[in-house]
């Protein structure tokens, strides 16, 4: 099932309430398991394309002291540095402290934001290098989202070749939708020419690509789909962002390829978003 309800903000603002309070502007239902949102961004808030923040809501009343605390979770920030807004991709979990609540916001509601951006996805964790591989499963997809829209991006590579992996096909429709809407992109639709390339697979329902893009890497159909000869530490870079299960199997095969794991004071081959689960 597949529902791209956008909501847009009512006129009123209210008077943040909220610690480090945000509003939220927009909220759009993929499906019934994933959705996305946009908020105000804080006046002071910089960051790289490719970090995250802390975002959370206030938990539930302690039954005895009636005191809240603030439930936290590590959000990938969605939007480029250059966006005036923020944007974000969750997962719904119907019995997640966070997402069960998170799930209902709507515009004008408030989110809490610490402004303090984080992260290895970032190009000054990377050595130069001619092409870009980003690895994304599920809504791993979030930091790619905002470096896609990146100019440093295109600048820095000739080819950037984004693979998404999910279970069902409506799973790649916030992925999809945004790569369809790049060369329009009045930023920067000319920068990116024929540099993009799209590889989206499924696992479980029927698509045009099934399988694990870790399979497909190692059995060299990903290669053959794309007329490449490899992955070479001389020419390839990458960045990863899914489950602690597929960031594993990715860097095991990236290491077959001889590429090495970099950080953002090591910068090297690849790097792996290690905060993220889901």
């Amino acid at each position: 099932m597949t529902e791209q309800n956008v909501v847009t903000q009512p006129d009123a603002k209210p008077v943040p309430t909220l610690p480090d309070a945000q509003t939220v502007t927009s909220v759009k239902h993929w499906t019934d398991r994933l959705f996305s949102f946009r908020v105000t961004r804080p006046a002071s808030l910089r960051f790289r394309s490719g970090e995250f923040v802390m975002i959370g809501l206030m938990g539930d009343p302690h039954p005895e002291t009636g005191k809240q605390k603030p439930l936290l979770r590590a959000y990938s920030i969605a939007s480029p540095s250059w966006d005036e807004e923020l944007e974000f991709y969750s997962i719904k979990v119907q019995d997640g402290p966070l997402t069960s609540k998170l799930q209902h916001i709507q515009p004008g509601d408030q989110i809490i934001l610490r402004p303090k951006p984080v992260g290895t996805l970032v190009h000054d964790a990377l050595l130069p290098g001619k092409r870009l591989w980003l690895f994304a499963t599920g809504t791993g997809f979030a930091p790619f989202a905002s470096l896609l829209r990146e100019p440093e991006t295109y600048e820095k590579f000739d080819q950037i070749i984004m693979t998404h992996t999910t279970r069902d096909v409506a799973e790649l429709d916030y992925g999809r939708t945004l790569v369809e809407s790049l060369a329009d992109d009045p930023l920067i639709g000319e920068m990116i020419g024929d540099k993009l390339v799209y590889y989206p697979t499924t696992t479980r329902e029927q698509s045009p690509k099934m399988g694990r893009i870790t399979n497909l890497l190692q059995d060299g159909t990903v290669f053959k789909d794309l007329g490449i000869d490899g992955i070479s530490a001389d020419t390839d870079r990458g960045m990863v962002c899914g489950s602690l299960e597929f960031n594993k199997d990715i860097k095991d095969v990236l290491e077959g390829f001889g590429l090495e794991e970099g950080a953002n004071s090591d910068p090297k081959h690849y790097v792996v978003e290690k905060a993220f689960v889901g």
